[in-house]
């Protein structure tokens, strides 16, 4: 008896095996007529009392909608307004104000790094061009390239850019290897 009471008075949740006792047990057993008659008269009362709050939530919906339309608001106007409120919520809080003060210093600092970045790439470069090696590797392309005009096509020294060498080189070559029309005797290739 005191396992049962010591039971019912405890405040802690039910555990597994409590809500097994709980599913099983037959509560309309244990109510007496006159508390199930109280009990299906409440439960009538509350069905009706929902269905009538249904009623009025509907009634106020339908007015709502109306004077919306009236007012010319729409679903869209609507939602651009809740953005932007929202939106200048947002911007008021000190949070967003501080991520952006904070956000807006690294951006300012990431642009001068990037700025120091190129500078000294730029200063590289004009080093690395004017070192011995890249002067005697710039002699190299050239010797290579008046070489090419030479033996491709004649001794025409006209100038003319790398990327115009080797695009007539090209075609000589295509020319030559396809059986394509070959130059006249005193005709020269022009670069």
């Amino acid at each position: 008896m005191e396992a049962q009471a010591r039971g019912l008075l405890e405040t802690e949740p039910l555990q597994g095996r409590d809500e097994d006792t709980v599913a099983s047990a037959d509560f309309p057993s244990m109510l007496s007529e006159e508390e199930k008659e109280e009990l299906k008269a409440e439960l009538v009362q509350l069905e009706d009392e929902i269905t009538t709050l249904r009623q009025v939530l509907s009634a106020k919906e339908r007015h709502l909608v109306e004077i919306k339309q009236k007012l010319g608001m729409n679903l869209m106007n609507e939602l651009k307004q809740n953005f932007s409120r929202s939106w200048h919520d947002v911007q008021t809080t000190t949070a967003y104000k501080k991520t952006h003060e904070t956000l807006s210093h690294a951006g300012q600092k990431a642009t001068a790094a990037f700025s120091n970045v190129g500078t000294a790439i730029s200063k590289k470069f004009g080093d690395m061009r004017n070192s011995p090696t890249f002067k005697s590797f710039e002699e190299r392309v050239e010797t290579t390239v008046t070489s090419l005009k030479t033996k491709v096509g004649g001794t025409n020294h006209g100038g003319g850019s790398f990327e115009e060498v080797l695009s007539s080189t090209a075609q000589a070559s295509a020319q030559s290897s396809a059986g394509g029309p070959r130059r006249a005797e005193g005709e020269e290739l022009q670069c």
